[in-house]
């Protein structure tokens, strides 16, 4: 009798067909801590939907074939016209037909609308991270539109319809668009005020050409796009539309697909600009003013992102070593593997509670709150989105050599990782802003404090922190060399408050004696070991399985 030499014993079952919301306690929590109970119940049931969905093999599925099938750039047709379309996978569009009939580009008019929204993009982001690109661009052109109110008017209800729409054509047409953004070009990058692009008046109410490039023009596919030129009052911001009114194709030269480290199932794109119709949003010369509140809605979902991503990774983890036995028991038992697995997830416990603290202040829309989102947004966004790699790298190791295979999905999540840090301005660039709030508007310092004050007492470790934040302000001398140091203590006191004000006491207590209280180490798994590491993991475990 043949022996036998292939049978398959201690493999992991795929984490597949669960609610990605409600096995995720952190985010349900946050959900009925910051929406209202009359509102409650309706957002408990779309999440629910939403996350049963991001959990289906079908979903999965799709999120596979968008990156293993990259969108194709088709600058001309059969006949040698220019038509500058890219092609997508079908599931891309499925993908994106699912997120906006979710309500994903809408949340400016609804009740609880960014909470609601900042939870289901965190949740549906996890099948698949790339196409959250334009559904986060289309959510954030809604303020910069709205500096113009005959643009407001005509654009918003197509912006947060929850209809999806294939295909380039007349807005007027469609039931509802997606926005694209081009700002940087070759010479500039960040520094946007360096921008070559010119923009010639065409008429007296606001029409102009646009003559010039970008160099990153994000998801080229869109029906319009917010675009920063010169024009002769100075930096402005105008409506690109890819179609014209008239029907016909604006002049939107794509030259190129970027070849990008993750990220692949998005297109971005190097486009020129040669007599581009284009409409004046906001102010000639106030272009950057114009468009920094859809720049800091996109930062928002670049916190929120990396908080899913973080989620999906430790998820992961923690469903890998509940099944993989190893020397005697399974994987999760092992203290060392525990301390691991817990560091992990007070890592994505913070990120998450954190993200949608800043959603409800979003909602809330007072000047408190928009003070407070002036200071605390920024250091989010340089702390959580830099997080985000290396706990994502820690979980792909937790899975060991399987977690190396392209077929565990953990190599697409760490490829997607480093994203959210570079999109929409870099570390330096979050620090530079932090320090510019602190110089310039005195109320986000106040706000900041107001809110980390509000846990004052509860724990030594913080309080201790919250001084040392305070001396550390004090002393302005080298300040911008010291930026990120002083925003990273920002954003670990600011999750810290919240913890020990809104989790269970084993979690802030971990969290205030690694991160705060200097016991624990450079890398994760140094947690000190006499915690309650085991109900850490166990909040974090993605099933009751």
């Amino acid at each position: 009798m043949a022996a036998t030499t292939h049978t398959v014993t201690n493999q992991v079952p795929p984490l597949v067909g669960h609610d990605v919301f409600a096995t995720d306690r952190v985010l349900s929590e946050a959900v009925e801590r910051h929406i209202e109970p009359g509102i409650l119940p309706v957002a408990l049931e779309e999440l629910g939907e939403l996350g049963r969905a991001a959990g289906s093999a079908q979903a999965q599925e799709w999120g596979a074939q968008a990156n293993g099938h990259p969108p194709v750039l088709r600058t001309h047709d059969r006949y040698g016209h220019r038509v500058d379309e890219v092609e997508f996978h079908p599931s891309w569009h499925r993908l994106l037909g699912h997120a906006v009939s979710a309500g994903l580009t809408d949340a400016w008019g609804r009740p609880a609308g960014h909470v609601r929204r900042a939870a289901g993009f965190l949740v549906w982001t996890q099948a698949e991270a790339g196409h959250g690109c334009p559904l986060s661009m289309t959510h954030a052109a809604v303020p910069a539109l709205r500096t113009d109110p005959a643009l407001a008017a005509v654009w918003e209800p197509l912006l947060t319809s929850h209809t999806y729409v294939e295909g380039l054509r007349n807005p007027r047409e469609k039931a509802g668009v997606l926005f694209g953004m081009g700002m940087t070009e070759k010479q500039g990058g960040t520094d946007v005020r360096s921008n070559t692009t010119r923009a010639e008046p065409l008429s007296g109410d606001g029409e102009y050409l646009i003559t010039g490039h970008k160099w990153f023009c994000s998801a080229p596919m869109s029906d319009g796009f917010l675009v920063l030129a010169q024009a002769p009052g100075g930096l402005s911001c105008f409506l690109v539309p890819r179609v014209l009114p008239d029907g016909t194709r604006n002049v939107f030269l794509i030259q190129r697909l970027k070849d990008k480290l993750g990220n692949r199932s998005n297109a971005s794109a190097e486009v020129e600009f040669d007599g581009t119709w284009a409409r004046l949003v906001g102010e000639e010369g106030r272009g950057v003013r114009t468009i920094i509140e859809m720049v800091a809605a996109t930062r928002l979902d670049c916190v929120v992102g990396s908080a899913g991503l973080m989620r999906q990774a430790v998820a992961q983890a923690v469903h890998h070593s509940a099944y993989r036995g190893a020397f005697g028991g399974p994987l999760i038992d092992k203290p060392l593997m525990r301390n691991v697995l817990a560091d992990l997830a007070l890592e994505s416990e913070a990120a998450t509670v954190l993200a949608m603290r800043l959603a409800a202040a979003y909602d809330a829309d007072t000047e408190g709150e928009r003070a407070f989102l002036r200071l605390a947004l920024p250091a989010a966004k340089f702390w959580v989105t830099k997080r985000c790699t290396a706990v994502v790298g820690e979980a792909l190791e937790c899975l060991g050599g399987n977690g190396y295979v392209e077929e565990s999905g953990m190599p697409r999540l760490l490829r997607e990782a480093p994203l959210n840090s570079i999109w929409e301005g870099s570390g330096n660039v979050q620090a530079l802003d932090v320090l510019r709030a602190l110089q310039r508007e005195p109320r986000a310092l106040d706000a900041f404090l107001r809110e980390v004050g509000q846990a004052r007492g509860a724990d030594h470790r913080l309080d201790a922190a919250i001084k040392g934040l305070l001396t550390e302000l004090a002393d302005l001398d080298g300040i911008e060399a010291r930026a990120r140091r002083l925003v990273e203590r920002f954003a670990l006191v600011l999750q810290g408050s919240l913890l020990v004000r809104w989790a269970p006491p084993e979690v802030a207590d971990a969290f205030c004696a690694s991160r705060l209280g200097g016991d624990g180490g450079a890398v994760f798994g140094t947690l000190p070991h006499s915690l309650d590491l085991a109900s850490v993991v166990a909040r974090a475990r993605p099933s009751a399985a």
